[in-house]
């Protein structure tokens, strides 16, 4: 029909989108935290740099890539999940870190939409995380 887009393309056009947008977000988060200087805030910075990296190399098509796919999104959500924590047990509290922290939630809610977009549910992304552990698995189809 005309004027219609085809499924294929609309999902292609989301995985790019959200994948833009939480590198996209990552970055700012990186960026805030290499600010404010200190060990602590630049190796939260750095960490986030590199995960931000490791996520959109995850969208090389490449075989062992797609099998892994799973591992940066995880490890980027534990790692925010991990931040905010900290961030509410230390401080300092100021706007600027609520800031970061509302951006951080951001980051987790479109993780989440991305990881059930690839995986369809939590049991889903455990299965396939388990799945691409095995030595003979080859790669995995996104579901």
């Amino acid at each position: 029909m005309p004027g219609t887009t085809p499924v294929g393309r609309e999902g292609a056009a989301l995985a790019v989108g959200l994948t833009i947008a939480i590198v996209d977000l990552t970055l700012i988060t990186a960026y805030i935290h290499f600010t404010l200087g200190g060990t602590l805030f630049t190796l939260n910075a750095l960490g986030y740099l590199a995960l931000a990296v490791t996520l959109a190399l995850s969208a090389v098509p490449h075989p062992f890539v797609r099998r892994f796919a799973w591992l940066p999104r995880v490890g980027l959500g534990a790692y925010t999940v991990a931040t905010i924590v900290g961030y509410l047990v230390i401080g300092p509290y100021f706007t600027l870190g609520w800031v970061a922290k509302g951006i951080e939630v951001a980051i987790l809610v479109l993780l989440a939409v991305d990881l059930i977009r690839l995986y369809g549910s939590p049991r889903g992304l455990v299965r396939s995380a388990l799945s691409s552990l095995r030595p003979d698995a080859g790669p995995l189809p996104a579901a």
